[in-house]
């Protein structure tokens, strides 16, 4: 599991000021915490962290020396100013069900012989206890072939969590290419 370090930040300092000393802002909550406790975490560590890590990454966060296993819930990010503006984290509890989201990363595209791999669904939104968390469900695609669907009923991890996202929602479909009409090919090839 991934760490990030954060620093409580004094919500008196405004974000902007924040931002141009070179900090992303953030806040810590969760179900044991009263008030949500408002963050910030240098801008390259941020940067570096993001690289590896995205929406739903289940991390420890170290905030002043205190260890706190997290999720990240939200994340910010204004591609104008090709920055990270703030990163939300929600403290987990062992006998809570969160609410995430796990990436869908497909595996062996050229595997598929005379079919086209059409992804429907990059991310699939769930409930599941702390420790049955996924940061991303990898569906692997040399056992398909043209004609075959996967809907999310069908990915693997179905069976441990709460889904979110409809059970009967297209994931991946292997469609046939189109056939071009001889004529048409013949034309083309004239030009």
């Amino acid at each position: 599991m991934n760490t990030l370090t954060a620093e409580k930040r004094d919500l008196k300092t405004k974000a902007k000021k924040l931002r141009k000393e070179g900090y992303v802002i953030g806040n810590l909550f969760g179900r044991d915490i009263e008030n949500s406790i408002p963050l910030k975490v240098d801008s390259r560590e941020a940067a570096k962290f993001l690289k590896d890590n995205k929406k739903g990454a289940h991390i420890t966060l170290l905030v002043d020396g205190e260890n706190v296993d997290a999720i990240v819930k939200e994340i910010d990010y204004n591609a104008m100013k090709n920055e990270t503006m703030f990163i939300n984290f929600q403290a987990l509890v062992a006998d809570e069900k969160i609410h995430t989201t796990a990436a869908i990363e497909l595996l062996n595209e050229d595997a598929v012989q005379n079919g086209i791999v059409e992804q429907s669904l990059s991310e699939i939104e769930y409930k599941a206890f702390p420790a049955d968390i996924v940061e991303k469900v990898e569906i692997d695609l040399t056992q398909y072939n043209v004609g075959d669907m996967i809907h999310v009923k069908d990915l693997p991890l179905a069976a441990k969590i709460s889904l979110v996202t409809p059970e009967d929602t297209l994931v991946v479909n292997i469609a046939e290419p189109e056939a071009v009409p001889e004529d048409e090919d013949e034309e083309a090839a004239e030009e």
